[in-house]
This record gives structure tokens, C-alpha cells and sequence, in this order.
């Protein structure tokens, strides 16, 4: 009987942290990252939507050290897989709960169909109605590229490089598209600083854009923008889709999604799509994107300087993004008679909406009575654009 009692305590998860503290201390550490990001994921609400099942998924993950459990997620399948060894079918047979969702980021079907969300729940207006805001939108992505050659003096491979460059354009999925696409196994420390970051929005761009403005400058108050007609905003997510898929076609799946859930939106007559994109395909999609990808942070993957090194050029992408919207808004003022607040030009990063109301925060504490919301919702959605072509760029040279 004690023998048995004994054999059962070897089976236990307690018994593996403590007789192998060794072996899987590392395993112990992400456990307590994974609790330090649904802490703040819960009680500091950064991204709680992903960040909750990033951080879940993660703690599931790493337990699988102690517990020794064969239903979650298996690295070594996914090795098995990148060297072409096995298929989709080997995972879908022999993978457990996290593998098979994983499967879903590696085919980058999530991200694509969060895109048909965002489209969805997207207001184009501002943009049509002032289409100067796609060149801060444009100029936002500087981040990205500056990103990726600084990575690249890093001694980052060329696909890692651009993989980690895309933090810049603050958005969650494209980074995940990307990386999916180029450079797999850094997803889980880019996904965990893309959102990070995006979470962080309200803490970084604040001091970036008043170190580049003046007090003039960010009192600068713009025209109302003009009415944009229905008719308009049904031809942009044609008009874009044809344009982009021309131009970049790597970037198609992406902007397609986005703009198909605008189109439903925006035409009138596919309201019970639009709610669905809105609401239950997009909460649906969450849930699995977040666990799966959060499955992805193994110790072995995490923890390393060179994560270190993705969490460090991530706020560098970022800080950069957000400092060439404003710069580029500042050179348009040399140019342009009616003036526009460079405030705006940090909303080009694509953390819709929180970038823009930013935007807004900060200059209603130099002008109360000034109302930027909407002017920086066009840089914000157009950044949400540029990020996806930039992807594309990215993958179309190194995919």
C-alpha cells in the first residue's frame, strides 16, 4: 500500500517541481510571467481581451513541465512539422488541445478573420473625408522598417528581423500574421510585446509627442471635417481591395478581410453579418488566438537574450511609429495653409482606437475646447492599413 501511495506521488506535478526544481525552474518562472500577465491583463484591464489568453494559454503550457500532460501543446511536433517531416494530419492525430488550435495561427486563419472584424466595427469616414491622414498612416510605419534594420545590425536573421520590425505598427494580429508567416519560433515573445505595448499606448506616445511639439503646436485647432456620403464610403473598401491586391498581393489577405467586414458594414444590407463580425466571430476568435499563441511561450522560447533583445527593439518600433507621425505632420504644416495638429500624427500607429483618443487626451490638456478625436481617427485607421501593407511588403521580400 505504501508503495502504491509512493508511485502516485512520483505521478504528481508537485513531485516533478520539487524532485526536478533543476530541470524545470525555468518552467516555474514562466508560470509566475504567466500570472504577472493576467494581473495585469485583470486588475490593470492592459488588452484584457488577448492578454488574458496569452497569459493563459502560457500558464497551461509551462505546467505541462510539471504535469507531464500529453493533451496540450508539443514542441517537438511543431519542429517535426517546420522540417517537413510530418503534416497537418500527424498534428491533428497525435497533438493535444493547444496543438490543434495552433494550427489556426499557423495558417494565419485568426488573424485574417479578426481583421473581418476590426473592418466590421471600423468608421473609414475620417479618412475619406481627409485623405491627407493616410501619409501620417504612411509615416507611422517608419517604425517598422527602421525596426528591422536596426535588427538586422543585431545579427537578427532577415526574416526574424522583419518579424520583429512589425511591433511597430502596434498591431496585434498583423504581427502575429507575420511572424506565423516568416519566423514561427518567436511568436510568443513577439506576441506578448506586441500587445504589451499596444496596452501601453496611454504611457508611451504621451511623452514622445510632447518632446517633439510645442505648446503652440498642440493647441492647434482644425476645421470640422465634411460629411462623407454613403456612396463613398461603400466604393473606399473596394477601391482599396483592388488597389492594394494590384500593388502588394502578399498583403491581400489581410486588407481583403478588412475591408469585406467594412463593406458589410458599410452597404446596408448585411447587418446580420456585420453583427456577427462584430460580436461573435470576433470574441470566438479571440479566445482561441489568444490561448494558442500564449501556448507558444515555452520556457525554451522565452527565456533568452534574445527575447530580451525582441522586447527592447519593440518599444524602439513603437516610439519610432509614433514619433513619424508627428514629424510628418509638422513638415506638412511648412506646406499646407490649414494647420494640423501633429497630436494627430501618432494616432497613425493602428491601436485603433486607443491611439487616437491619445491624441485627443493630450491636446485637450494644452486646449480644452479643442475636440481632435475625429481628425485622429483618419492617421489611425489608415495605420491600421499600412501595417497590413507593410506585412506584405515584409513577407512578399522574405517570405
Amino acid at each position: 500500500m505504501l508503495e502504491q501511495i509512493i508511485n502516485f506521488a512520483k505521478t504528481t506535478g508537485a513531485y516533478q517541481l520539487f524532485g526536478n526544481f533543476g530541470e524545470n525552474w525555468k518552467s516555474l518562472v514562466m508560470i509566475l510571467v504567466s500570472l504577472l500577465l493576467l494581473y495585469l491583463g485583470i486588475k490593470k484591464q492592459f488588452e484584457p481581451l488577448l492578454l488574458v489568453g496569452i497569459a493563459f494559454g502560457m500558464l497551461l503550457t509551462n505546467l505541462t513541465a510539471f504535469t507531464g500532460s500529453d493533451a496540450m501543446y508539443h514542441t517537438e511536433l511543431w519542429r517535426q512539422f517546420m522540417a517537413g517531416k510530418i503534416g497537418y494530419g500527424t498534428i491533428m492525430h497525435e497533438g493535444g488541445l493547444l496543438d490543434i488550435l495552433y494550427i489556426g495561427v499557423k495558417t494565419c486563419l485568426y488573424p485574417c478573420l479578426i481583421f473581418v472584424g476590426i473592418g466590421a466595427m471600423t468608421d473609414f469616414g475620417p479618412l475619406i473625408s481627409n485623405p491627407k491622414s493616410l501619409l501620417l498612416g504612411a509615416a507611422a510605419q517608419v517604425g517598422i522598417f527602421a525596426t528591422f534594420i536596426g535588427c538586422i545590425y543585431l545579427k537578427f536573421p532577415a526574416e526574424a528581423a522583419a518579424s520583429i520590425g512589425i511591433i511597430g505598427g502596434a498591431d496585434g494580429p498583423t504581427a502575429i500574421y507575420t511572424t506565423s508567416r516568416l519566423y514561427p519560433n518567436l511568436l510568443g515573445p513577439i506576441a506578448v510585446a506586441a500587445y504589451s505595448y499596444m496596452a501601453l499606448v496611454p504611457v508611451i506616445q504621451p511623452p514622445i509627442m510632447k518632446l517633439l511639439t510645442t505648446k503652440k503646436e498642440r493647441q492647434i485647432v482644425m476645421k470640422p471635417l465634411r460629411q462623407v456620403n454613403k456612396t463613398e464610403k461603400i466604393i473606399f473598401p473596394i477601391a482599396v481591395t483592388i488597389i492594394v491586391s494590384l500593388l502588394v498581393p502578399s498583403a491581400t489577405p489581410l486588407v481583403g478581410c478588412l475591408m469585406l467586414g467594412n463593406l458589410w458594414k458599410e452597404s446596408g444590407v448585411c447587418e446580420r453579418l456585420c453583427k456577427t463580425a462584430q460580436n461573435e466571430l470576433m470574441n470566438i476568435v479571440t479566445i482561441f488566438l489568444g490561448i494558442s499563441v500564449g501556448a507558444t511561450a515555452t520556457a525554451e522560447a522565452f527565456l533568452n537574450l534574445q527575447t530580451l533583445k525582441i522586447l527592447a527593439m519593440g518599444i524602439v518600433a513603437f516610439g519610432l511609429g509614433t514619433a513619424g507621425g508627428v514629424l510628418l505632420a509638422k513638415l506638412m504644416n511648412l506646406f499646407t495653409k490649414n494647420k494640423i495638429n501633429p497630436l494627430i500624427g501618432s494616432a497613425g500607429v493602428s491601436a485603433v482606437p486607443m491611439a487616437a483618443r491619445v491624441s485627443q487626451s493630450v491636446g485637450q490638456k494644452e486646449n480644452p475646447s479643442n475636440f481632435l478625436l475625429m481628425h485622429a481617427m483618419g492617421p489611425n485607421v489608415a495605420g491600421v492599413i499600412g501595417s497590413a501593407i507593410a506585412a506584405g511588403v515584409l513577407i512578399s521580400i522574405f517570405g
